[in-house]
């Protein structure tokens, strides 16, 4: 005779079996740490070599580890008038051609994962693909980074050099043309994620 002891008990029986049986999940998301993170754009002129600092830059990584290390999802978006030199006339000049009233962002966003290597000691070598804006034009571009993944924190470090015409840029120029910028430019990039 089937009581409603036995049906309960298969029933819990049936549901622990499930959840054992059914693959956990971790995905683990992490926010970029405005203060604790350092972004630099370094590029040459006719006077000399110049670096211009971020000051404001927001971002996020989600991280599954369910079975082996995968990025899910990798943001960064760095506004443009936050890009400080130290020299008012330089910064004046950048956000000019940056188009800056337009644009008031240069935005990265993944959209695939080429390799993840482990290091050792939650050390990673990471290729990566993804749309990068600057100046309202968008290119995919291979970045390349080291990434040193914590239960609470995540440390993304690397460069990324390319050319301002690339994105539709004019290399800016100072004092009616005398001192003009180089076209290339490289992002050297710290980044600190936390939980």
């Amino acid at each position: 005779m089937i009581t409603i002891k036995n049906i309960t008990k298969t029933f819990l029986s049936l549901v622990f079996l499930l959840i054992v049986s059914t693959p956990q999940v971790f995905s683990q998301t992490y926010n970029l740490n405005n203060q604790a993170s350092k972004l630099t754009v370094s590029g040459t002129s006719s006077l000399h070599d110049w670096d211009i600092d971020t000051e404001q830059q927001k971002g996020q990584i989600v991280l599954n580890t369910t079975n082996e290390l995968r990025i899910e999802k990798l943001t960064l978006d760095v506004t443009t008038e936050s890009l400080k030199s130290g020299k008012g006339g330089m910064d004046k000049n950048t956000y000019k051609a940056l188009n800056s009233k337009k644009h008031k962002s240069i935005t990265f966003q993944l959209t695939d994962v080429k390799e993840i290597k482990s290091s050792g000691n939650d050390n990673y070598k990471v290729e990566v693909v993804g749309n990068l804006t600057i100046a309202g034009v968008t290119k995919k571009q291979n970045i390349s980074f080291d990434m040193l993944a914590s239960a609470n924190k995540v440390t993304l470090k690397g460069k990324k050099a390319f050319k301002m015409t690339d994105f539709g840029i004019d290399p800016p120029k100072a004092l009616l043309g005398t001192i003009s910028t180089g076209d290339d430019v490289t992002i050297t990039f710290s980044t600190v994620l936390n939980k």
